[in-house]
């Protein structure tokens, strides 16, 4: 039985700056669920897709800068590891929101496909593949790409001058 609802796709945009890591962090996780949508239904993913912006200048009270820690092991022998939320904020600060919402929304199989929808940016502007440009030396497949669309048009040439 299909569900009959209309589910539509939009994006939020919100801006980090001033906000509270864990309060901002649930407004995350319900608009990525839906919950904020009279027509939230639990087992769907129904919500709109957010890009967070500033995730530099969010903040954190008390001493969680200090205190707070992110473990993970590798799985190897020794391979225990620790970062503080301060090292974690000067090395890649969407990460600390990007873990933050993973923690606010249900440990389930929807959860890997709201992750999905969120960006987060430490600065003010979006970017995307288009904004990027590559600068510097093409990589071999596009050497040998161009090389042997060049021999096919010389193999042309060739074939009409005779």
């Amino acid at each position: 039985m299909k569900n009959s609802l209309d589910i539509t796709s939009s994006t939020a945009t919100l801006d980090a700056k001033g906000q509270i890591l864990g309060r901002f962090a649930t407004k995350i996780a319900d608009i990525l669920r839906g919950k904020n949508k009279p027509t939230y239904v639990a087992n769907l993913v129904m919500g709109e897709k957010v890009v967070v912006l500033n995730a530099k200048d969010i903040k954190v009270t008390g001493r969680k800068l200090l205190q707070k820690e992110y473990i993970h092991h590798t799985g190897w022998p020794g391979g225990f590891r620790k970062i503080s939320l301060k090292d974690q904020m000067q090395k890649d600060p969407c990460e600390v929101i990007r873990k933050a919402v993973e923690g606010m929304l249900p440990k389930n199989r929807l959860q890997r496909l709201w992750m999905k929808n969120l960006r987060v940016y430490s600065g003010e502007e979006i970017e995307t593949k288009k904004n990027k440009k590559s600068y510097g030396q093409k990589s071999k497949l596009d050497n040998k790409t161009n090389e042997a669309a060049n021999q096919v048009e010389s193999s042309k040439s060739e074939a009409t001058n005779k």
